[in-house]
């Protein structure tokens, strides 16, 4: 039996931990721009808040060196800048609000940021193989049920803010529905790749695309109605929106039948008309987001009508970071944390952002072309693909595209739950990413094969 190995790709780890350290260096300055602005001297503080990241980010590359060093070398620098970046803007609206380091939001959100590394690390750690988990394909189907249901319980549910999708447990809260995303990404690939045969087969052809057959809408139906569900017991339309989106991207990239994309076109309309009559806070949100500015909307809600002027008084470049006004907006840390940032370091720096998150949704995507497991390539782009979602509804919120839908922007917004979901996320694509970059053994018996799995 012949043997040829391969061209060797090159592993990128130099290439992540000089990136990650550039990272830092760029949380640094931003930091103690804050620091000076605000008190007109170098932070005293500036080890314990960097010096936090850099340790995190850190222990993360030397585990991806140890248990997945054909990862993907961009993901790891870019998830640590955005979530330093958004350390940043935190810190700056508690010295806005009188708060020092040790009663701030900036001190509980690095911790949640410790907490969410750790978790990734130990998925790492734990899945040597990501094709392990489409054994658990119907098992992730119910957890993720299960977790949506948590804030619809009794003593443990709880409404904020007019939407019932938390539970607390104590002092403590958690947004169930953000682990949900990934434990449904799972789901439906598992699902899928088993039934992708099914729901390609042609139907009907109809203004020069195929459409699938009436007998195979079910799963698409069932998903219509289960994000209609959320919306109405949850008053969740952004969890809605983000849950159906993700199954159609899905099935799409199952099937390759752009009839689905219609379908869930026409069924993603057919709920907005239905949850604009029967939920009042849907009417206010289109209110706000049509007639932001008019007397009926800003006596609902000046959230978004503050959040665009203080984004207009930015301008192109930005007050500065430290010198703008964001905190006069409600929930500037959390919901309206794009606003922030977009008066502080203008046009130019949100754009700078919005690139980022463009990088990270492409590794994402370029990692679902590169594995070669119909499994890993469905997983890989429906991590990808919510976590594109997810910033399109919030950005598109905030900046009046689409109506507020209540979502928090990946890694910046404070927030525990939002934190730990996106490095997890971060985690299971680095591990995909490890296989699709490892070499290939072309055997003249069996042909290509993977030269090992999870290798050092």
């Amino acid at each position: 039996m012949s043997v040829v190995t391969s061209l060797r790709p090159r592993r990128g780890r130099n290439v992540e931990l000089l990136l990650l350290l550039f990272a830092v260096a760029i949380i640094t300055l931003a930091y103690a721009t804050v620091e000076a602005s605000a008190n007109g001297a170098w932070p005293a503080n500036l080890a314990t808040q960097v010096g936090g990241v850099l340790a995190i980010a850190v222990v993360f590359h030397l585990v991806l060196r140890w248990t997945a060093s054909y990862a993907d070398p961009l993901l790891l620098p870019i998830a640590t800048l955005l979530n330093g970046l958004g350390l940043v803007m935190i810190h700056r609206l508690d010295i806005a609000k009188g708060n020092e380091l040790g009663e701030g939001m900036a001190l509980r959100q690095l911790t949640w940021s410790a907490l969410g590394v750790a978790i990734a690390i130990g998925v790492l750690l734990w899945l040597r193989d990501h094709r392990t988990l489409r054994r658990y394909t119907f098992l992730a189907g119910t957890a993720g049920v299960v977790l949506l249901l948590l804030p619809l319980f009794p003593f443990i549910g709880r409404e904020i803010n007019g939407a019932r999708i938390w539970i607390g447990l104590g002092p403590f809260s958690f947004q169930p529905g953000e682990i949900a995303k990934i434990v449904l990404a799972v789901f439906f690939a598992g699902y899928l790749v088993r039934t992708r045969d099914v729901l390609s087969i042609a139907g009907p052809r109809v203004l020069g695309m195929q459409f699938p057959r009436g007998r195979d809408l079910g799963p698409i139906l069932l998903m219509w109605a289960i994000s209609l569900a959320v919306l109405f017991w949850q008053k969740d339309l952004g969890s809605a929106l983000l849950f159906f989106g993700l199954f159609v991207a899905m099935l799409y990239v199952a099937t390759e039948r752009v009839g689905w994309i219609a379908i869930g076109l026409l069924l993603a309309a057919g709920g907005a008309v239905i949850a604009f009559r029967l939920f009042g806070h849907v009417q206010t949100r289109v209110l706000l987001w049509l007639h932001t500015f008019s007397p009926e909307a800003v006596a609902q809600s000046d959230q978004l009508a503050k959040g665009l002027m203080g984004m207009a008084s930015g301008g192109l470049l930005g007050t500065g970071l430290g010198q703008g006004r964001p905190y006069i907006t409600y929930f500037a840390e959390s919901d309206f944390i794009i606003a922030s940032f977009g008066e502080e370091l203008g046009l130019v720096g949100l754009m700078a952002i919005l690139i980022l998150y463009v990088l990270l949704a492409e590794r994402g995507f370029r990692i679902a072309v590169g594995v070669r497991d119909g499994f890993g390539k469905l997983l890989a782009a429906g991590l990808a693909f919510s976590l594109t979602l997810q910033c399109f509804v919030v950005v598109g919120g905030v900046t009046r595209v689409i109506p507020l839908t209540g979502l928090t922007m990946p890694f910046l917004s404070s927030g525990g739950s939002s934190l730990l979901a996106n490095w997890t996320l971060v985690a299971l694509l680095l591990r995909i990413s490890d296989q699709a970059r490892q070499p290939v053994l072309d055997t003249a018996d069996s042909g290509p094969v993977p030269a090992a799995v999870g290798g050092r």
